[in-house]
């Protein structure tokens, strides 16, 4: 069945459901939240009573405060989120550092890797989930380390099976010195995972066509790199970026590269609607104030992505007026 939830289609395995189950789908509290189902306020009393059917138009609006950032959010495969910055969760130095991160970034999306245990329970990062509060985060696995379709859907369809849910960060690895992706990889495997009800976020370059081919393929975000994984050599094709977000209507989140906050603010500026970022907090000599100045930057990067930058011009331009100026004569 499919809904469309403030503007966005959003498919749901059930013929009926009433909203109740809607919010919870979407990580929405009850309190200070209105609803609307084609065109009609529904009162709160008869919530457990209605039941939405495929097709219905549903909006949902909440209280803010006057002018909040959360008037403008970051909208993926319908469901909303009021931070634009997603976070990494690898080679943090302790859960408790992780914890700390997570919760000076403000962020909503925490990515997590899929590696094998071992037999007694043992392997990579294997407390991860103890350090994240499923409940607060929408858990994004990835499928990193993929060297081809087969694995990368591999992968994804294990995190399902672990982490019960439909949402993946599609990896498809080209070369695996500067783990650049495989573009056409990329592309097939998302239309298989989309085939298969996946919510697909794939990594990619900064190749225009191949952007518009993840789209088609149903991609719910496209996310080209600013530069190598773990490079820390911030934004190298910003007119790539730009292009894409121009001509897609899917989310553009920047994922790689990113070394330091001014980074986050020119991927933004470029015209991204997000940034994931990972290895410049957790390499960082203070994990928790990076975040939180990655959160800063990612946001101020929006602002002024959205407020329009003045224009460039080849000479000085006199902020001050020239007419009517003391002792010009003097000079």
């Amino acid at each position: 069945m499919q809904l469309i939830i403030n503007q966005q289609p959003c498919e749901f395995p059930s013929d009926a459901l009433d909203v109740p189950t809607l919010l919870a789908s979407r990580g929405v509290k009850q309190e200070a939240v209105a609803l609307a189902i084609n065109g009609q306020v529904v009162p709160r009393r008869k919530w457990e009573s209605v039941r939405l059917g495929h097709g219905d138009r549903v909006e949902l609006v909440r209280v803010v405060a006057g002018g909040a950032l959360d008037e403008d959010p970051l909208i993926i495969a319908g469901k909303s989120f009021t931070s634009r910055l997603l976070m990494g969760t690898g080679r943090f130095q302790s859960p408790a550092t992780l914890r700390a991160a997570l919760e000076a970034s403000g962020t909503e999306i925490v990515t997590v890797a899929i590696r094998m245990t071992g037999v007694d329970g043992s392997g990579p990062d294997a407390g991860i989930l103890s350090a994240l509060d499923r409940g607060r985060y929408q858990l994004l696995p990835n499928t990193a380390g993929a060297i081809s379709v087969r694995q990368a859907v591999f992968l994804a369809e294990l995190a399902r099976e672990a982490l019960d849910t439909d949402w993946v960060k599609l990896e498809v690895i080209g070369d695996e010195r500067t783990l650049w992706p495989d573009v056409a990889g990329t592309v097939e495997a998302t239309r298989i995972l989309v085939r298969e009800g996946f919510v697909v976020l794939p990594y990619t370059t900064t190749d225009l066509v191949t952007a518009l081919r993840l789209e088609e393929a149903g991609a719910a975000t496209v996310m080209p790199l600013g530069s190598m994984i773990g490079s820390g050599q911030g934004v190298q094709d910003w007119d790539g970026i730009q292009r894409i977000a121009e001509r897609v209507s899917v989310p553009v989140v920047v994922d790689a590269g990113i070394g330091t906050p001014s980074d986050a603010v020119r991927a933004m500026e470029a015209g991204a609607h997000a940034c994931l970022i990972n290895t410049a907090v957790s390499r960082s000599d203070d994990p928790p104030v990076m975040a939180a100045a990655m959160r800063l930057a990612v946001i101020a990067g929006r602002l002024g992505s959205r407020a329009g930058r003045m224009p460039r011009s080849e000479v000085a331009v006199p902020s001050s007026p020239v007419a009517g100026l003391v002792g010009a004569g003097l000079a």
